[in-house]
């Protein structure tokens, strides 16, 4: 299965200015995902998608391949993940390089567990999924079995059910995704326009620290993480 890496790494960042190249543990942020594609050995091409010239700039220094500048029109604060993914698939389209599936890594999501990338890939060309993403368990109390709705000033399960699980060791075990990992097939990003399609599957990454990276309150956490590792 032919597999094209994109890191998507946007100019204009509001939350945490000039994030994707930011400084974090000495190291900019962009280069703890280029690290993790350049453990892959299961991808067949990685590239970065920017609209900025001093990311792609960054990006060739820390080896990997830039070989467009993204498009405004694909590079708004509002922009979704897919059209930026397909912007690259019509990309190579046009030079008649094809793939079978597409891997997005966000660099908003820098620390992956060793070998995650290709733990995903083998599990999901092994599955008949549409596609599959990186999770980690929701902690019992944020359950969805046990949060609720708010509607009309009143309050019900968020689930939908009328009646609460009441003890803690029956709730089912629940995910939320990471951002670490997606992987999706071509052909449901381009008939479907989706990135998940209707077969889902997942890889846990629960081997190394979360943080997703949107505040400034996110970035000092991932320094502290950094910083206990030392």
């Amino acid at each position: 299965m032919r597999i094209l890496g994109i890191i998507p790494a946007r100019g204009g960042s509001k939350g945490i200015p000039g994030k994707n190249i930011k400084k974090l543990g000495g190291k900019p942020l962009l280069g703890y995902t280029v690290d993790s594609v350049a453990d892959s050995k299961l991808l067949t091409k990685s590239i970065l998608s920017s609209d900025s010239e001093e990311i792609i700039r960054t990006g060739k220094q820390l080896g990997v391949e830039a070989p467009f500048i993204r498009p405004a029109d694909f590079s708004r604060d509002d922009t979704p993940s897919i059209e930026v993914v397909k912007h690259t698939l019509a990309f190579f389209a046009a030079s008649n390089e094809y793939f079978d599936a597409v891997c997005l890594l966000q660099p908003t999501t820098p620390f992956r567990s060793k070998g995650l990338i290709d733990d995903a890939i083998r599990k999901f060309e092994s599955g008949s999924y549409d596609s599959l993403v990186s999770v980690r368990e929701v902690p019992h109390e944020f359950n969805p079995h046990w949060t609720f709705e708010e509607t009309n000033g009143r309050l019900q399960i968020a689930t939908g059910e009328k009646k609460i699980i009441s003890r803690r060791q029956e709730l089912p075990k629940t995910f939320h995704r990471d951002g670490a990992v997606y992987l999706t097939k071509t052909e449901v990003i381009l008939k479907q326009n989706s990135l998940y399609g209707d077969t889902i599957g997942y890889v846990e990454n629960s081997g190394s620290d979360y943080v997703n990276l949107d505040t400034e309150a996110d970035w000092e956490k991932a320094e502290k993480i950094l910083k206990a590792k030392s």
